[in-house]
């Protein structure tokens, strides 16, 4: 049998779709794997190039075949669709993905070390806690307002309406109504505990790492944030440029040109959403600081809300933080005031 040189891989839950061919570009392997003989197939070739889609479990998988002594590259599904020449099946998309990734201009995705993906896995449990708080305060909020029991948005509303729920001598609710009411009060304590002991675990994982400390020295970047970069950036240096990095998170402009013509819309939105919002967030943070103590010291922000209203201002300042932040994880820099914000 002809050497394999280059392999697309098609990962799944139970089978595996392998697509290989030698250094004529000639198909030498095009076959169904279980998931339990992956690596015993692996093993017996020579070390090759292996392409994967970046989706769930491509960091384990990339991470195992690595350890065999294979070449591993991940890519964006986006980027692999258009090397699909019929219709979508497991073969297809690994034929696809076998030619996607022998290509010189193709954008790649750095495998994850499991500490980042255990950070991330703190992340996304938070947020997930968070979602369902919110859920189950609209819905204690439009249960009672069934009844005629509203209260005034915020914290302190909801702990009005929890009362009204704990008071048994409040006949305005009848007593089925009460105790389903008192089963979502007991559970958005429970989801308020366990925020608090993600939002614990996070803060220790960031004392713990160099660089996410060195990031939340950047105004408007916190643990949180900070965490989430070194998590979900495996390496800065893939990136060109501070601008390249801003594009991969969605907070760059979106261009629509054409016969020479620039053409400018919002910010293309493309990319990682949670970073994003982390990113939106703290710039928010930073123009509330400002309103209130003023920021002289600023003049670049100062112009910006001058002219630009404050969502605006703040995707803009997003933007200039998220340059911040590539440029400290990619060289290695400290945070400098006078560099990074007054310009």
């Amino acid at each position: 049998m002809q050497t394999v040189t280059t392999i697309g891989l098609d990962i799944a839950k139970s089978v595996f779709q392998v697509h290989g061919v030698d250094a004529a570009g000639q198909v030498v392997v095009r076959r169904q794997l279980k998931r339990r003989y992956v690596l015993a197939f692996f093993e017996k070739l020579p070390p090759c190039l292996i392409g994967i889609e970046a989706c769930a479990s491509s960091h384990h998988w990339s991470r195992e075949l690595q350890a065999l002594g294979h070449k591993v590259r991940l890519m964006p599904p986006a980027y692999v669709r258009p090397y699909v020449k019929r219709q979508k099946n497991d073969a297809a998309d690994a034929e696809a993905i076998c030619e996607a990734v022998t290509r010189a201009n193709m954008r790649f995705v750095e495998t994850k070390t499991p500490e980042q993906q255990s950070c991330l896995m703190l992340h996304r449990t938070r947020h997930l806690f968070i979602r369902q708080q919110t859920a189950v305060i609209n819905a204690i909020r439009a249960h009672l307002a069934e009844f005629g029991i509203v209260a005034p948005v915020g914290r302190n509303g909801v702990e009005e309406l929890l009362g009204v729920v704990a008071d048994a001598s409040d006949k305005r609710l009848p007593e089925i109504a009460r105790a389903c009411l008192a089963a979502l009060g007991a559970q958005l304590r429970m989801l308020k505990a366990q925020i608090l002991e993600f939002d614990r675990m996070i803060n220790a994982w960031h004392r713990s790492n160099e660089t996410s400390r060195r990031l939340d020295e950047i105004p408007g970047v916190g643990p949180a944030l900070a965490t989430a970069l070194v998590a979900s950036v495996a390496d800065p240096r893939a990136f060109r440029s501070g601008r390249d990095f801003s594009a991969w998170i969605g907070l760059v402009p979106k261009q629509h040109s054409s016969g020479g013509k620039d053409k400018l819309g919002g910010i293309s939105k493309q990319g990682d959403r949670y970073l994003r919002s982390l990113f939106t967030a703290g710039a928010l943070a930073v123009i509330r600081y400002a309103k209130i103590h003023g920021a002289k010291h600023r003049p670049w922000l100062t112009a910006l809300l001058a002219r630009r209203p404050t969502k605006v201002a703040a995707v803009a300042l997003a933007n200039k933080i998220a340059r911040m932040a590539w440029a400290m994880m990619a060289r290695g820099e400290r945070y400098k005031e006078s560099v990074a914000l007054a310009a």
